[in-house]
């Protein structure tokens, strides 16, 4: 079984600055890939961030140039520091571990999620 916990949420006013933390711990090998998530009320979650075993990184448009995802592949945790926040980026937050399998389904793991509220 693997675990995922997310940490690092909060309120913060317009463009200030939070770092959100993932961390994982279980069965955890292989190849995988790790990102972030969010989903407001009435909406669908949507990708943020995501980072590959191998350190490729993806942004959502709307955060590019704001958000950083980066990883500590020994302590199996990722992080994602985000600047200038905006009132849209209130959103809770969610962590997820993908494990990749060659010729078989990925396996998904969710975090309990992490509230950003962005307001002044």
């Amino acid at each position: 079984q693997v675990q995922v916990v997310e940490s690092g949420g909060g309120l913060v006013q317009p463009g200030g600055s939070l770092r959100l933390s993932c961390a994982a711990s279980g069965s955890i090998f292989g190849i995988y890939a790790m990102g972030w998530y969010r989903q407001v009320p009435g909406k669908q979650r949507e990708m943020v961030a995501t980072i590959t075993h191998g350190g490729t990184r993806n942004y959502a448009d709307s955060v590019k140039d704001r958000f950083t995802i980066h990883s500590d592949s020994p302590k199996k945790t990722i992080y994602m520091q985000m600047n200038s926040l905006k009132p849209e980026d209130t959103a809770v937050y969610y962590c997820k571990r993908r494990h990749i399998w060659l010729g078989l389904p990925p396996d998904d793991y969710w975090g309990q999620g992490t509230q950003v509220t962005v307001s002044s």
